[in-house]
């Protein structure tokens, strides 16, 4: 099947059904993390099970990855 033919058959799927083709289309490109960064993740986690306090707020998140990304 064609891109054009799936684009074409989109109105006529139900709202689940596109997302499952949306979930299927994003896991063949999901080549997960490496080792270290599984490493890195978990050790993160279990820093932040530790200290709840030290997470930020979304929005704070955001201004400083904008300023970083400024300089």
């Amino acid at each position: 099947m064609s891109l054009a033919e799936v684009l074409a058959e989109l109105p006529a799927m139900s709202v689940a059904e596109r997302q499952e083709l949306i979930r299927s289309a994003v896991e063949l490109d999901d080549i997960g993390l490496s080792p270290q960064d599984e490493e890195l993740v978990e050790a993160r986690l279990e820093g932040h099970r530790e200290d709840p306090s030290s997470a930020l707020e979304l929005e704070e998140m955001k201004r400083r990855l904008l300023d970083r990304s400024r300089r």
